[in-house]
């Protein structure tokens, strides 16, 4: 997935250490209907579970924000 990033999530993701990449790779929420919630498992960081927020209007989407959900770790 190609996208942008503003301000806050450029720098949110630098301070956590997300690659690039994992957002890239992130799914829509199967159990969010709205599709501006990706998560997807990160093996090489200790299966903790990568949520991207973006905007789908835009093209390419923009990214709001990334973090690793504490709350969704071992449930995907």
């Amino acid at each position: 997935m190609e996208y942008t990033l503003n301000t806050h999530a450029a720098a949110t993701i630098r301070e956590r250490n997300i690659r690039a990449e994992w957002i890239a790779a992130t799914e829509s929420d199967p159990d969010d209907p709205t599709p501006i919630h990706a998560l997807r498992v990160i093996p090489e960081f200790g299966e903790r579970v990568l949520r991207v927020i973006y905007n789908q209007t835009k093209q390419p989407p923009h990214v709001v924000t990334a973090f690793f959900d504490r709350g969704m770790k071992g449930k995907l």
